[in-house]
């Protein structure tokens, strides 16, 4: 079956399924393999759970005509979805970078929404799955796509653009997160990058944050976009806000203002504000968008149990998230604070290096911190500091203390789980009270 004809039974169905637990009536499930599973198992399974076609890459699985044979089940779904983009033909604004991605992501999109039938990547499906997924949830009433792009290696992102040519794009920032896979800082620029390679081939156009100058350096080649606060050869030129309590920005006289804690985040804001601008949204509505937006999944969230204050950002962390996190969290006023970090992860041979230039950081500022992980606990004997944990069950089972009127930062890679920290500090302040 061609491409073309597969795409006319997807315009025809109720979308694309991957999960047999999760069956759509009238859906295509693509049964794809992966190094521990093989889902062309589960083709006569998803057929009687609703499914109107399976498409599968083993002939052994074979059912009827609503089996449909490809060479392999992931490159067909790929095929699809660069099919179904040219097919709808609408402006598609890819996201990348190291810390911030689904932040921005969102902002921008609930910017846009103020004008524009948009739609983005849920969630964080940003990878080689992920990316086709999102675009074939785009449909002929979609206006705008925003697609959220993930990376830990080279030539991922070169390989998701293939998929998505994107008309635009916007890379968040270039920091210490997935070294192993991108061998050190230089391939995750060389790798993050690959976006501007694509923008420029076809002739497309890059947001960039100007005060970056690696933004800079390497988008010179492409139509760009700038925005920025310290550069004034910026096209979009911001202003710090006089409050130093606000997460925001001025643009001319407007005071825009979010919900979001951490001063990392005035990036992500004016980015979303500078599209909103190309885009041709009116400023009122910019403003509301951004007053409104309300973080969730544990994305610079602030939550209250009692007299305790969290921001939880615990959804990763690599060491150029956690350094802004520890940093933000030192220039508050808060009379008590205390950091909670859990270990970083995917960070190769550099893990000791990162995991004792942090503790090293948390001492300088003067923060308390509790350290929870193997890889903290590895190289708790350099630094004369009691809060080492080696794992979350330890720290549950031995942590007591009494955190009444204190700000605490919980942070930590995803493997970490470190979220489970909010009910537990929520049973101990119970007990204390």
């Amino acid at each position: 079956m061609s491409i073309s004809d597969l795409h006319q039974l997807f315009l025809e169905s109720a979308g694309i399924s991957t999960d047999t637990r999760k069956i759509r009536s009238n859906s295509i499930f693509f049964a794809l393999r992966g190094p521990n599973f093989d889902a062309n198992k589960f083709a006569a399974d998803a057929l009687e759970a609703g499914a109107a076609y399976v498409v599968i890459d083993n002939p052994k699985y074979v059912i009827d005509h609503r089996t449909i044979l490809v060479d392999n089940c992931l490159i067909a779904l790929q095929q699809l979805a660069h099919y179904h983009r040219n097919f709808l033909g609408i402006p598609i604004i890819a996201l990348t970078g190291s810390n911030g991605k689904t932040t921005t992501k969102e902002l921008i999109h609930v910017v846009l929404q103020e004008k524009f039938n948009t739609k983005a990547t849920v969630g964080n499906l940003n990878n080689h799955i992920g990316v086709p997924l999102t675009l074939l949830s785009f449909d002929r009433e979609t206006e705008i796509g925003i697609v959220e792009m993930g990376a830990n290696h080279q030539k991922e992102i070169e390989q998701l653009c293939r998929i998505a040519e994107p008309d635009f794009g916007y890379i968040t920032n270039f920091g210490k997160a997935h070294l192993e896979g991108f061998g050190g800082i230089e391939g995750v620029i060389k790798g993050k990058t690959e976006l501007y390679k694509h923008l420029a081939a076809r002739q497309k156009v890059a947001f960039i944050n100007a005060d970056d100058s690696t933004q800079v350096q390497k988008s010179n080649s492409i139509k760009t976009v700038s925005f920025g606060i310290s550069n004034a050869k910026a096209d979009i030129q911001f202003q710090n806000l006089t409050n130093e309590a606000e997460v925001g920005v001025m643009l001319r006289d407007q005071k825009i203002v979010s919900k979001l804690v951490g001063k990392y985040n005035i990036p992500n804001i004016c980015a979303a504000v500078a599209i909103g601008t190309y885009f041709e949204i009116p400023i009122e509505n910019i403003k509301s968008a951004i007053a409104q937006y309300t973080p969730t999944n544990n994305r610079s969230q602030n939550i209250k149990i009692g007299k305790i204050e969290i921001i939880s950002d615990a959804y990763n962390a690599n060491p150029s998230s956690m350094e802004a996190a520890l940093k933000n969290l030192s220039l508050s006023k808060a009379a008590r604070k205390l950091a909670i970090l859990g270990d970083m992860f995917e960070l190769g041979d550099e893990s000791p290096k990162e995991h004792t230039l942090l503790i090293k950081l948390a001492n300088d500022l003067k923060l308390p911190t509790i350290f929870i992980g193997p890889s903290f606990s590895a190289v708790k004997d350099r630094f004369e500091h009691q809060g080492f944990y080696t794992s979350f069950d330890d720290f549950e089972l031995n942590f007591k203390q009494d955190l009444t009127d204190t700000l605490i930062l919980v942070k930590g890679s995803r493997a970490m789980a470190l979220e489970r920290v909010i009910p537990l500090l929520e049973k101990i302040q119970q007990k204390v009270n």
